[in-house]
C-alpha cells in the first residue's frame, strides 16, 4: 500500500507556472511509473505526464513544451512543473503510482488559470 499526497495547487493568471508535488508513503522506486493526470468535471481522467523508475518521461501533447515531470527518489517524489498555463489546464491534477496491476491515487489538488 502507498499514500500519494498532491500539493502545490492554486489560482494562477494565464502564462503563470505552478510546481506541483506528489509526496509517497515510502519508496517510489517499487513503482514502474508515476504520473500525473487531471480531469474537469463531465471528462474523464487524463494522462499529463508520465515518468517511469529508469527515467523515461512521455507527455501528453497538449502540454509538451510547457510541463517537465521530474522525481527525487532520495525524498520519494514526484513534481510536476506547469509554465505558460492556459485556462485550458484549469483542472484537478492526480498523482499516481503503478506497477504490474497494481494503481494508486492521491486525492488531487486543483489548479485553476484564470484572469
Amino acid at each position: 500500500q502507498v499514500q500519494l499526497v498532491e500539493s502545490g495547487g492554486g489560482l494562477v493568471q494565464p502564462g503563470g507556472s505552478l510546481r506541483l508535488s506528489c509526496a509517497a508513503s515510502g519508496s517510489i522506486l517499487r513503482f514502474n511509473a508515476m504520473g500525473w493526470y487531471r480531469q474537469v468535471p463531465g471528462k474523464q481522467r487524463e494522462l499529463v505526464a508520465a515518468i517511469t523508475s529508469g527515467g523515461s518521461t512521455n507527455y501528453a501533447d497538449s502540454v509538451k513544451g510547457r510541463f517537465t515531470i521530474s522525481r527525487d527518489n532520495a525524498k520519494n517524489t514526484v513534481y510536476l512543473q506547469m509554465n505558460s498555463l492556459k485556462p485550458e489546464d484549469t483542472a484537478v491534477y492526480y498523482c499516481n503510482a503503478r506497477t504490474g496491476s497494481f494503481s494508486a491515487w492521491g486525492q488531487g489538488t486543483q489548479v485553476t488559470v484564470s484572469s
